[in-house]
């Protein structure tokens, strides 16, 4: 598996006027940092709403009280690079790189950690995994971000995965129509419309995302006749008010992306600073509904830790015993879930 290239700012050169800027480079010494020059190029100021979701910040390292895999996508890993948590679909982690590396990303731990992709070889285990599986009917290419991978390493992987005769539905999660709309050409979507069903989940976060470049991107790839959905982060100082999803959703199905997901924020170390009481996320679902189209209305989920799935909220339904959620996840189990107060929202 290759990557096709793609160009990188440093992140000296994007801070090199701020006084802190020896400190956020400690911070990516740890947590690595990647910024293409498509989506600097949408900041405004330091300390913007995009700023925030790609420059480093000392609160990543004073997080001790959450954990590298809150998920435990690791433990649900039959072999190397797949995750096997629901029944009828696995995750494919086919790329470690992204053009941007978000700073609150779910893989934190691993993602920008080395250069290679999943290898030849640990691909075909992961495929010989789904195939000896009859149960998996849905694959969702993730990592990273997969269309880092250049047009063969896609067609390699798409093509098996296509003759795999129980696997009937394949997804791709990209972020690549924000961070990097250029890679979206006429023939990278020649090359997925040959393997229909096929669907994608990019992630718009911030309606300053939304721009004619990101807008023809998912265009072109809309034309091909991939249905698009995206999938938005709640953080605190970016999205986090009505007005602002509102836009943002509004917006995305003006440029065929439908709304689906509004996802509460991983309890991943390195993030907390983040992070928004869940009264937060059911009011801006409250400040939607009614207000804007209903196919402009996500799906409020928060991901249960230890791997125990998703599960979708709506205003006035949820259980509360002090900072502690009572949720129930798609088995019918009961599950507690640490919510923060909300004083401290930062």
């Amino acid at each position: 598996m290759r990557y096709f290239t793609s160009q990188s700012i440093t992140l000296q050169k994007i801070t090199q006027n701020l006084p802190e800027s020896d400190g956020l480079a400690v911070v990516a010494d740890v947590y690595p940092f990647r910024l293409s020059p498509s989506y600097a190029a949408l900041i405004r100021q330091p300390g913007d709403p995009l700023w925030r979701q790609c420059i480093p910040d000392v609160r990543e390292l004073d997080d001790d009280g959450q954990l590298p895999d809150p998920l435990a996508e690791t433990h649900l890993s039959p072999v190397p690079g797949l995750i096997h948590r629901y029944p009828d679909r696995a995750v494919l982690l086919v790329s470690n790189q992204c053009p941007v590396y978000c700073r609150f990303c779910m893989r934190k731990r691993h993602v920008g950690g080395g250069e290679a992709p999943l290898s030849r070889e640990g691909l075909d285990r992961a495929l010989a995994h789904i195939a000896a599986t009859p149960a998996i009917r849905d694959v969702i290419l993730s990592g990273g971000d997969p269309l880092m991978l250049d047009e063969a390493s896609l067609h390699y992987i798409l093509e098996r995965l296509q003759a795999i005769g129980h696997v009937a539905i394949i997804r791709i999660g990209t972020r690549i129509p924000v961070t990097l709309p250029e890679r979206v050409t006429p023939e990278l979507c020649d090359l997925l419309k040959r393997f229909h069903p096929l669907y994608i989940n990019t992630h718009f976060n911030h309606p300053a995302e939304i721009t004619a470049a990101s807008a023809h991107a998912c265009g072109l790839l809309a034309d091909a006749g991939i249905p698009l959905g995206n999938q938005t982060v709640l953080l605190a100082g970016v999205n986090d008010r009505v007005e602002t999803m509102a836009e943002l959703m509004t917006r995305l199905l003006a440029i065929r992306v439908r709304p689906y997901y509004l996802h509460q924020m991983d309890l991943v170390r390195g993030t907390a600073h983040f992070r928004t009481p869940v009264t937060t996320g059911l009011e801006i679902i409250r400040g939607l509904r009614g207000f804007v189209s209903g196919m402009a209305v996500p799906h409020y989920v928060i991901d249960l830790p230890d791997g125990k799935g998703k599960v979708a909220l709506l205003p006035d339904d949820v259980e509360r015993e002090g900072d502690m959620l009572i949720l129930r996840n798609y088995r019918g189990e009961r599950i507690t879930y640490r919510d923060i107060p909300v004083s401290d929202q930062g």
